[in-house]
């Protein structure tokens, strides 16, 4: 038996999901024409969205997304984070080496979780909160990869002293997980990543990607 649920929201959520599709809004008619409702619908819904900060109009009346969006996402990152640690945990063990998870934030990469092997003299330090461009550092040119449909090995990334000397950077994409940009990579003392290091980090990002499905 199909479950009960709220026209209404369902329809608030649509809108949602219109507006964050496009860069430019849409006006009242536009989202009249794509829910298949009349406008006094549109108009009750974008009243209500607004209340919540959810959707703000420009001078000319078109829709989109508004800041309260960032608020709810930001609720994201300890969800996802939680999702990932056990691969990470396992990732960081067998290859003694620090693992961490990477998701976009705005032009940057942002890392949302680190986890640090437990059994070596020593390993690179990398703090949760550590922000870099996009296009430095494995875990950002791992998730360039994959917006730009490059896939080839499954996307990994392989860098050495972009982002700190002496340290090397090994990184896959996730991939098939909707809604979500990031990476899953792994910070070493080397100056060549070994063959294997790149196999197990692209294991270990299948492993968190298929989680968070």
């Amino acid at each position: 038996m199909t479950a009960e649920t709220s026209q209404t929201l369902d329809r608030g959520l649509r809108v949602l999901k219109l507006l964050a599709d496009t860069d430019h809004g849409l006006t009242v008619t536009e989202l009249s024409n794509k829910l298949g409702v009349n406008r006094t619908v549109v108009y009750r819904l974008l009243a209500t969205l607004e209340q919540h900060a959810l959707v703000r109009r420009d001078i000319g009346g078109r829709a989109r997304v508004g800041l309260g969006v960032l608020r709810l996402g930001r609720q994201v990152h300890p969800l996802v984070r939680e999702a990932a640690l056990p691969a990470l945990r396992s990732l960081a063990e067998d290859l003694g080496a620090t693992a961490h998870l990477t998701l976009v934030d705005g032009m940057e990469a942002l890392a949302v979780a680190v986890v640090e092997p437990t059994w070596t003299d020593y390993h690179v330090a990398y703090r949760a909160g550590f922000r870099h461009p996009l296009d430095r550092g494995a875990a950002g040119r791992a998730i360039l990869a994959a917006r730009q449909g490059c896939t080839e090995g499954d996307g990994l990334a392989l860098t050495h002293g972009e982002l700190e000397a002496g340290a090397s950077g090994a990184a896959a994409p996730l991939l098939g997980v909707s809604g979500i940009e990031g990476s899953v990579g792994v910070v070493l003392l080397a100056d060549v990543v070994p063959e294997r290091v790149g196999a197990r980090v692209v294991e270990a990002a299948k492993e968190v990607a298929e989680a968070l499905r």
